[in-house]
């Protein structure tokens, strides 16, 4: 994999870690990337301009006000194919996440639409911090690509999580993101996510665990590649750019929106938790619980929804991949397996719901791939990006063998 060419904006931000962007930048040219150094007011604090111009492509780029070019950060959103921010603070994050642009960096961010990758580093109560992860998990879900810090000797002595990450993992990140970024252009996906809602009443539902998270993760990563992707939800989350949405509600309202598109997508994914059961009588107002005799129970009579994706594998066409999600609680990898085989998938992502840190309104997941042909694929324990990844590099080699 090589970075020979790719155009590079390498932002810096007011981090004690600002120092090791200076070898990021003598990688990424080392390996032969145009790299277009953006420091912010407070990285100056930290390095000099000059260490950067003299080892990067360009000088470096420092304000919004260069009367040689009117609107830089237009310029560096277009021009380019990749923005990685190292280190990232804290501040960084939160005018990214919402969209406050108040220097060249933050502007550029919000001008451009090539791959982002951000690079946190920062004291671990700053990483812990509940506003900080919310920021993270709101550019995930956009599609920008997090290169966790790890953890060891931090500012003042301390140590623990925030530390820059070594700067061969981010130019491998950067690799990673470069290297597939256009391996499914052309190709059209259709992903649903979420859980279905199946209503008692008026007011109350059944519904699942899910949260659309990792569904999400899937179409942001597919339109990252190059793909078209429609997303049919029951998930209220951030909508990644350049993805279709459209909302639905129950198993059979997910139905009627998947089924009469089915035959003009090459991919379909279906990582949405539908409901099994449902309601067999629903009321049209709400139930009031006075109603009930002496206090007793409200017997609910359920009845099965109807599988549409049996459907969906009997009437695939030649060249179409169908993906199934199998989340089980017991005898995992057999119940995903006998999934696959009966709902005639040709990729099934099988995952313990009940193991500690994976699926259901997790943030991370791990879940083991298999293939139609008997191959697995282990995914350990990560977030669900990184998943998300993962299933799309087993899409793509198949659809290479197509």
């Amino acid at each position: 994999m090589t970075l020979a060419g790719r155009r590079i904006v390498l932002g810096v931000t007011g981090g004690i870690a600002a120092y090791k962007a200076v070898d990021v930048c003598r990688r990424l040219v080392d390996a032969g990337a145009h790299v277009i150094p953006v420091m912010t007011e407070g990285a100056r604090r930290f390095v000099g301009e000059i260490t950067f111009s003299a080892l990067a492509s360009e000088k470096v780029q420092t304000t919004l006000w260069d009367e040689s070019s009117p609107i830089p950060h237009t310029r560096l959103g277009q021009d380019n194919d990749l923005i990685v921010v190292a280190p990232a603070t804290a501040r960084l994050i939160s005018a990214y996440a919402h969209g406050y642009s108040d220097d060249l960096l933050t502007a550029t961010l919000i001008a451009t639409r090539a791959p982002v990758v951000i690079c946190p580093a920062m004291h671990t109560e700053m990483w812990e911090h509940p506003a900080v992860q919310d920021n993270l998990e709101l550019l995930r879900s956009r599609g920008v690509i997090i290169v966790p810090p790890a953890e060891g000797r931090l500012a003042g002595g301390d140590i623990g999580a925030g530390r820059l990450a070594e700067p061969a993992d981010i130019v491998a990140a950067i690799e990673s993101t470069l290297g597939s970024n256009d391996d499914l252009a052309g190709v059209s996906f259709l992903v649903t996510a979420g859980g279905t809602r199946e209503a008692i009443d008026a007011v109350r539902v059944i519904t699942n665990r899910s949260s659309g998270k990792q569904g999400y993760a899937i179409a942001a990563e597919a339109v990252a590649r190059g793909a078209k992707v429609t997303l049919v939800t029951t998930a209220n989350l951030p909508v990644p750019a350049g993805v279709e949405v459209v909302n639905v509600v129950s198993a059979a309202d997910m139905e009627a929106a998947v089924m009469p598109r089915s035959d003009s997508h090459n991919v379909i994914v279906m990582a949405a938790a539908v409901a099994d059961f449902r309601p067999a009588v629903v009321s049209n107002r709400k139930i009031k619980k006075d109603e009930i005799a002496n206090g007793g129970a409200l017997q609910i009579l359920l009845e099965p929804t109807h599988d549409f994706l049996v459907d969906l594998g009997q009437q695939k066409a030649n060249g179409q991949l169908l993906v199934g999600f199998a989340a089980e609680t017991n005898d995992v990898l057999d119940n995903a397996r006998a999934k696959l085989k009966r709902k005639n998938l040709d990729l099934i992502v099988a995952n313990d719901v009940g193991a500690p840190g994976c699926g259901f309104e997790h943030d991370t997941n791990a879940v083991t791939i298999i293939r139609a042909d008997g191959v697995d694929i282990e995914v350990g324990l990560t977030d669900k990006r990184s998943v998300a990844r993962a299933v799309l590099d087993a899409i793509s080699a198949q659809l290479r063998h197509i």
